[in-house]
């Protein structure tokens, strides 16, 4: 099938794992609300033979939270299915500021879209951050000094 970016900026809700856990209740909504294939997500995720060949190409994708900048490997099973934050010193290099707006988060996405060309011929952008499937990056997003949102990017697919 291919691989498959995703991108949500979503409500920040005192952590982001809670954050995650309402965009999965969202999004599951979305994908699988009409339709009788799974219950409920826990059923989803148990579909081992659905989600390790093909996955929903969404953030159904990843189902916890990692607290290490660390980049994931591709040799070890734990990283697969995890949303990690991007490092401090990445989100002053990509937004200017410790405290990205997500204003700021949807228009640095908007310009790595653009600049999309094959082969690649542009510096790194937000997007490159995110270097293996299967997981995605989460950067906290700020009005004022109050985190309101949390701005989600990965990938999904072969």
């Amino acid at each position: 099938m291919g691989a498959s970016g995703w991108e949500y900026v979503t409500p920040f809700k005192g952590s982001v794992e809670e954050s995650l856990e309402a965009l999965h209740t969202q999004v599951f909504q979305e994908l699988y609300g009409d339709d009788d294939t799974y219950q409920d997500l826990e059923e989803l995720w148990q579909d081992e033979e659905f989600m390790g060949e093909e996955g929903t190409h969404s953030i159904l994708d990843v189902d916890r939270v990692v607290h290490t900048t660390a980049a994931p490997s591709d040799h070890d099973i734990a990283d697969y299915g995890t949303l990690r934050p991007l490092a401090p010193e990445r989100v002053r290099h990509h937004f200017g500021t410790d405290r990205p707006t997500p204003g700021q988060f949807e228009a640095l996405l908007a310009e790595a879209h653009a600049a999309i060309t094959f082969p690649p011929t542009r510096a790194q952008s937000l997007l490159d951050e995110c270097r293996m499937r299967w997981t995605g990056i989460y950067v906290v997003l700020y009005t004022g000094d109050e985190p309101t949102d949390v701005g989600i990017f990965g990938f999904s697919g072969d």
